[in-house]
């Protein structure tokens, strides 16, 4: 397989199969992420995308789903997402969809039409970092949209049938705009009513911006008490039909996997339960290990 540099994907993609499209992420900005610091944005050449489907035509034919890596691959055309979808099915005909990161910017640039036959050719579980529902927040973090912007498009995708991850990450917005940011955050949920809702917390890496500015003071990061606070206002406020919430992330105070709304009340019970035990420590800032896991919790 020709997967190359530093490999990443949701954990719910465990069992894909992992083609690699493109090199790095077209967007390569965020002021919070050390993913790809040193790859050049390339896309791959669609003799290499067959050398390796024929490969794993040969050692797992019954495939039944791929992701595209790497970092969003939905930035490619519709007309060569739609060659490489037809690649897929030719070579491993068992695969029902076809999932990648994608950028709300992505979206943008293609039309309903298109979107429509990206679905039709078994595009979907697309895996969007929005983060979060407050501009302040999200031009911080260099997102590259706004929070009416991430509505219009996640709209569109709904609207032809493209199912996705609405990735967040409580504690984007600091310690003076928690409240704001669940707020805000859980206002674009409710409209847009995402299957999935992927929840992380914020942390930094060396090599990011975020990091530098937590280093100096510039970013004030939340306490282990606001965190609480933030997420359960955040789950108090949501008010969704049918959305898995998967927020097993190492990176979170109070991991947890569950439905909403018919795990509501006990997934805030659960944030409760967590405050009390950490009563000792709910103004410390987290300690972080790998993968932004946190030690003194």
């Amino acid at each position: 397989m020709n997967l190359s540099g530093t490999v990443y994907r949701p954990p719910y993609e465990a069992q894909s199969f992992l083609l690699q499209v493109t090199h790095g992420c077209s967007h390569n900005k965020c002021t919070f992420c050390s993913m790809y610091p040193d790859v050049r944005f390339s896309v791959c050449p669609m003799e290499e995308i067959r050398e390796d489907l024929e490969e794993a035509a040969r050692i797992c034919p019954h495939v039944k789903r791929v992701f595209l890596e790497h970092g969003d691959a939905f930035v490619l055309s519709a007309e060569r997402l739609l060659e490489i979808a037809a690649e897929i099915h030719k070579y491993l005909p068992e695969v029902k969809t076809i999932a990648m990161y994608a950028s709300i910017q992505n979206i943008a640039h293609k039309t309903d039409e298109e979107l429509r036959m990206l679905k039709e050719a078994g595009i979907g579980g697309l895996d969007i970092g929005v983060e979060s529902g407050l501009d302040e927040a999200l031009a911080y973090m260099n997102k590259g949209h706004t929070a009416k912007e991430a509505e219009q498009q996640l709209l569109r995708l709904q609207a032809a049938g493209i199912t996705y991850s609405f990735n967040i990450i409580l504690g984007s917005a600091g310690a003076d705009l928690w409240k704001e940011n669940a707020e805000t955050t859980a206002a674009l949920l409710n409209k847009v009513q995402p299957s999935l809702l992927f929840t992380g917390t914020l942390h930094a890496e060396k090599g990011c911006q975020l990091h530098e500015d937590m280093k100096s003071g510039a970013f004030k990061e939340c306490t282990i008490g606001q965190l609480l606070d933030e997420q359960e206002l955040l789950l108090n406020l949501l008010d969704l039909n049918d959305t898995v919430y998967f927020g097993s992330h190492p990176s979170n105070l109070v991991p947890m996997q569950a439905y909403l709304p018919k795990h509501k009340k006990e997934m805030i019970r659960y944030v409760k339960e967590t405050r009390r035990q950490l009563k000792g420590h709910l103004d410390e800032f987290p300690v972080r290990g790998s993968e932004g896991s946190i030690l003194n919790r």
